[in-house]
């Protein structure tokens, strides 16, 4: 927890317009190209890496304007993916062509919806409000986002194909707002195939993150707007700009995903920096920090007021895992500081139509979507799964027994991406976008700037 707070602090103590250019470290030490991932948006990297790339707007019962970014595949079974907290749609596709969930579905025929909640840097519309000068704006936690956002996104994504279901990935607070969503408005189960939950979050009795400092050094840090850690270069600035700054930016990330140097890809740390965090309200981490505290899964906690006032009782009300109806598939790490084994466990047994419960050995919660062997591991199950639910698949298959437990074997070297049914380097394509990086990377070289290696500076964490 010293490392997390020593980190907001520097951050703090400097302007957040985080203007400055990077240079010096970053440059001596990342290639160009991750340099520029990390200050493009997600149209912006879909198209540097030759993908067809969509915005599409939907609004919420409630008026919220929410932005989905789309890689189009015309015709094609629409999948909707869904971030977690402080994140956005780019997280599906910053690890790049070879690596991201995104294009992985990409390439096996899928229509690729990527979500983003409200209150992150690309949905902050409001046809009302004001998200800079309306305190109302930040009156949610990810209750709302279950309750408004996912419908929106999913009855707009099925009006835009014509189709009558689609498959969904969550991840983190994209699985909690789903179970929201399916419990308290379960006619939404009959529109999903199944339900991807990457490392799920409901309950959070053994929680080891420090969310409430975090919480409560971002009020003080941002005052009563409850935007709570907006995108900022700033965070991307800083922790490049030495090797000092890096091992705490890497100490103070591993406090709150958990520890697994052998999935991180250290390489790629700058382009995490500068697309997380994405924005969010502080409700929402003060909700999930309720969960703990009440060893319940449950709505917001007001005062006993307020509670009588919107449930008619003096406590909030549990959310009834019951009335999930749709498959659900789960898969998480044993070294999640976030969604503890425990407690997806417990998940496990709630939950009425469990139709894969896979955990995967020293994995973090980052690892589920970033884990430099996931396409060779977990992308291929996640594949299969979905697949086979998508054909009329019963119920079977479903098991609500012990889990699955895999260890996942490091490769030595970097092998290549089997099974990709788009084999020839056409737009899109997997391989040609390696190609790709790799072409930058050698211009970066030829440029006179040597390459090296990110991982000498946090050799001693």
């Amino acid at each position: 927890m010293r490392h997390a707070i020593w980190f907001l602090a520097v951050l703090g103590a400097h302007s957040l317009d985080g203007s400055r250019v990077l240079a010096g470290y970053a440059e001596d030490n990342f290639p160009a190209s991750v340099i520029e991932d990390a200050q493009l948006n997600t149209i912006q990297l879909l198209e540097k890496y030759k993908h067809p790339a969509e915005t599409h707007q939907v609004t919420t019962e409630d008026k919220y304007v929410l932005t989905l970014h789309r890689i189009p595949r015309p015709g094609a079974k629409p999948v909707l993916l869904v971030h977690g907290l402080e994140d956005t749609s780019s997280t599906w596709i910053v690890m790049g062509p070879h690596s991201g969930l995104g294009y992985f579905l990409y390439a096996n025929g899928y229509d690729v919806w990527m979500g983003n909640v409200r209150g992150n840097r690309y949905s902050k519309g409001h046809l009302k409000l004001n998200p800079n000068t309306d305190r109302a704006y930040w009156s949610f936690s990810w209750h709302e986002i279950g309750m408004y956002d996912l419908p929106a996104m999913i009855d707009g994504v099925l009006d835009k194909t014509g189709y009558q279901k689609l498959s969904y990935f969550g991840h983190s607070q994209g699985t909690t707002s789903f179970f929201v969503m399916a419990s308290s408005r379960p006619q939404y189960n009959s529109k999903i195939h199944v339900m991807s939950a990457l490392a799920p979050v409901a309950f959070m009795k053994h929680m080891k993150a420090p969310l409430l400092g975090m919480a409560r050094m971002g009020i003080n840090m941002f005052g009563e707007n409850f935007e709570l850690f907006p995108h900022s270069s700033l965070y991307l600035n800083q922790c490049v700009s030495s090797a000092a700054l890096l091992k705490t930016c890497m100490r103070f990330y591993w406090q709150i995903v958990g520890k697994n140097r052998e999935e991180q890809n250290m390489t790629m740390f700058p382009v995490v920096m500068g697309h997380i965090p994405g924005g969010c309200n502080v409700k929402q981490p003060l909700h999930y920090i309720q969960l703990q505290n009440s060893d319940r899964f449950c709505q917001y906690d007001y005062d006993l007021k307020e509670n009588q006032r919107l449930y008619g009782r003096p406590t909030p009300p549990d959310y009834h895992l019951e009335r999930i109806t749709a498959p659900v598939a789960l898969y998480y790490g044993s070294n999640d500081y976030l969604s503890a084994v425990e407690d997806v466990q417990r998940l496990a047994k709630s939950l009425p139509n469990v139709v894969e419960n896979h955990l995967y050995r020293k994995w973090n919660h980052m690892d589920m979507i970033w884990a430099i062997s996931g396409r060779r591991s977990i992308q291929p199950r996640i594949l299969q799964v979905m697949q086979y639910w998508e054909s009329g698949g019963g119920p079977k298959e479903a098991t609500t027994g012990n889990p699955v437990e895999e260890d996942v074997p490091q490769l030595t070297t970097e092998s290549p991406v089997n099974g990709n049914p788009e084999e020839d380097e056409e737009v899109g394509s997997i391989a040609g976008n390696e190609e790709q990086r790799e072409k930058d990377q050698e211009d970066h070289v030829e440029g006179g700037d040597q390459v090296k290696s990110a991982t000498d500076p946090t050799s001693e964490l």
